[in-house]
């Protein structure tokens, strides 16, 4: 049983191990279960894995048992401090209990330099590391329909594959940090394309239009984008429940904006769009509304202006 790098992946004999079972992790982690691969799930409150062993998920009692028994080790948690205690701890961590040839996948939005530290890590252990961040959404892990950005070592993100297509699309986009690198670039973008949104809905209320007719004159033209298309309807039913909270736009923006120089071979980059976005999404947490979906954005927006 079990089938570390480079064997062949498998259901029947594949052991996989998930860490953070949160809105997004849960779906993803039900996804594989509903492939028939064996998972084994961590979770620091027990009882909220309860629904994923209901469908056959086993529960460990902690990253170092987990890895003991799995292939495969994905970790899809809140915070880069939570990437780092789970991988990275000397004696209850992931690196710590996994053996040789096996693979660690945080799809976590964590920082490119811990990214290239576990990796590093990792194979000094003889194991493997691979930063796989994704974007999509509570919807996208529902349906498999997920863009994932991998990056690490190009073969074993290739040998993943049968794994990855179960809960999206994967790209591979270059060497370990990659991945996360990949994925600030798209908070940067899906940010921006949030607060047009989020603007232009207010803009046409004000204005006396009605917005769903507003959004289906402009969906189809240079406005459209996946953003509107997964987001647009929430903003405009006051449907705010998290797929992504608020919160975590603040750190992820953080990385991009607040990046401070590891090298002097780097540069920081100016980005004022996203510095501002990353201001709004501080507000919204300031005013207690952190656990608001990424949507959420709308309400900053409103209270500007007067709503």
């Amino acid at each position: 049983m079990g089938t570390p790098y480079p064997n062949p992946i498998s259901p029947t004999r594949t052991r996989v191990g998930w860490i953070g079972i949160g809105v997004m992790g849960a779906a993803m982690a039900t996804r594989l279960l509903s492939a028939c691969y064996s998972v084994t799930v961590y979770a620091r409150t027990p009882s909220k894995a309860q629904p994923l062993q209901f469908l056959g998920a086993q529960l460990a009692d902690s990253p170092f048992h987990l890895a003991q028994l799995c292939d495969v080790v994905f970790t899809m948690v809140g915070h880069p401090q939570d990437v780092r205690s789970n991988v990275l701890h000397p004696e209850t961590g992931i690196l710590s209990g996994i053996s040789p040839n096996s693979v660690t996948v945080d799809m976590t939005s964590s920082h490119p330099a811990l990214a290239r530290e576990i990796f590093t890590a990792a194979r000094a252990k003889n194991c493997w590391s691979v930063d796989a961040p994704v974007s999509g959404g509570d919807i996208g892990a529902r349906e498999g329909k997920l863009a994932i950005l991998a990056g690490g070592d190009a073969s074993v993100v290739e040998w993943l594959a049968p794994l990855f297509d179960i809960l999206g699309k994967a790209t591979y986009v270059g060497p370990a940090g990659s991945g996360q690198s990949c994925k600030i670039a798209n908070q940067i973008v899906v940010g921006g394309n949030l607060l047009g949104l989020s603007e232009g809905l207010v803009f046409a209320e004000q204005a006396g239009l009605d917005v769903r007719q507003f959004m289906e004159a402009v969906r189809g033209g240079a406005a459209g984008s996946m953003v509107m298309e997964l987001f647009g309807e929430r903003m405009i039913g006051r449907d705010f429940r998290p797929g992504g909270f608020a919160e975590y736009m603040v750190k992820d923006l953080g990385m991009g904006v607040d990046v401070v120089e590891e090298s002097e071979d780097e540069r920081v980059v100016v980005l004022p769009g996203a510095a501002l976005c990353k201001q709004l999404y501080s507000g919204m947490v300031a005013n207690g509304d952190g656990k608001l979906g990424t949507q959420g954005l709308i309400t900053a927006i409103e209270r500007l202006n007067g709503k």
